[in-house]
């Protein structure tokens, strides 16, 4: 059994189940309409920041007042630019599908929402044989939604940054931190919510809970969105502890039953199910330390408080030249191939032997 503090008092009875990763994360635009402080992009830098800069001078802030938290560090060499559903990008699915066999693509931004061809997007990756959901601050999906559910979206996770202006406006660039401005953007993420509920998209609302003083930020999401909303928690590594005795707390708060635990081989996330006492399911997203054997073994960031989200899987991108890469670390960009040399090469080889030795582990 994985050794996580979340699951030392699991009773026999709760049902685990074990899983394997088959999803893969597709950054489909850079632009946001929002300047969260702690944004990770992805791993890329900030492109509308960074057009004039050579890679190694990418700057992980600027005048945007969006930033990527990782780029002072993470190696980057390219820029991101918007998917197209084309050839090369249908193409880009099915090499990877073959040699991963994924059945899942996520897509992220950026903003998703903004991406003006998203529909045809999700109408591309359904043809290519997968499932689609994305993830989204909610700002443009009023106007897009509907298109993206027809063409096959599954679901979508909205990311709630704030239950009220006040709480938005605290996490954005200090230039953001305007309350009317946080208004109309929680007024977009409610219409959002509310459009793909009613076009049955299944709809999920992810909320980071650092500490104790955000718990009752989370009972007012609770309060204020449909039942059947799916609400998940996720616990922030930069707080550890903190985050984890909040997470205790909310649950407490809640009465909340553990129904199932659903642990995934060959990814560090994994999630425990809970059922509230009005019936309402409550997901918490936490993650464990899972490596890549090889790629990872002698990275500056492998150790317990430098690495912060493990091998989570694979992503692709595509730069401004029209070349697809594929990174297996948001920490690490310098470890991105272009597509065909990662199907081909080591890489592609140990995330499969990881994903077969964690399986083996976990149904041991």
């Amino acid at each position: 059994m994985i050794q996580h503090p979340a699951l030392e008092n699991i009773h026999h009875a709760v049902p685990i189940t074990v899983t394997t990763d088959r999803t893969l994360r597709v950054k489909v635009i850079d632009s946001c309409g929002m300047t969260c402080t702690f944004c990770h992009n992805e791993g890329t830098p900030v492109s509308v920041d960074n057009r004039t800069h050579a890679a190694d001078l990418f700057t992980d802030s600027g005048s945007s007042g969006r930033v990527s938290i990782y780029v002072a560090t993470n190696g980057a060499g390219f820029l991101s630019a918007p998917v197209f559903p084309d050839e090369s990008f249908r193409h880009a699915l099915e090499q990877l599908r073959n040699a991963l066999g994924f059945d899942e693509v996520h897509l992220t931004g950026g903003e998703p929402t903004l991406h003006p061809r998203l529909p045809e997007i999700v109408a591309t990756a359904r043809e290519a044989g997968y499932a689609v959901s994305i993830t989204s601050n909610g700002e443009n999906g009023a106007r897009i939604l509907s298109s993206c559910a027809s063409a096959g979206l599954g679901h979508v996770n909205f990311s709630v940054f704030g239950t009220t202006p006040e709480e938005l406006a605290q996490v954005q660039h200090v230039r953001y931190r305007n309350k009317a401005l946080a208004e109309r953007k929680i007024a977009a993420l409610d219409e959002s919510i509310r459009l793909a509920v009613k076009l049955g998209v299944d709809a999920r609302a992810n909320i980071v809970l650092p500490h104790r003083d955000h718990v009752p930020r989370v009972h007012r999401l609770l309060a204020k969105y449909s039942p059947s909303l799916s609400v998940r928690i996720l616990s922030s590594l930069a707080d550890g502890n903190e985050s984890l005795n909040a997470i205790d707390i909310l649950l407490d708060e809640l009465g909340a039953e553990l129904e199932e635990v659903r642990l995934i081989a060959g990814t560090s996330g994994f999630r425990m199910s809970y059922r509230l006492p009005d019936g309402r399911p409550l997901i918490i997203k936490h993650i464990r330390p899972v490596r890549l054997p090889t790629t990872c073994a002698n990275c500056r960031f492998n150790n317990a408080t430098d690495c912060e989200e493990g091998y989570y899987g694979v992503r692709l991108y595509r730069d401004s030249t029209g070349r697809f890469h594929v990174g297996v670390c948001i920490q690490r960009m310098d470890l991105c191939l272009p597509v065909e040399e990662f199907v081909a090469g080591d890489t592609c080889d140990e995330v499969v032997r990881l994903r077969e030795s964690d399986l083996r582990d976990l149904t041991a």
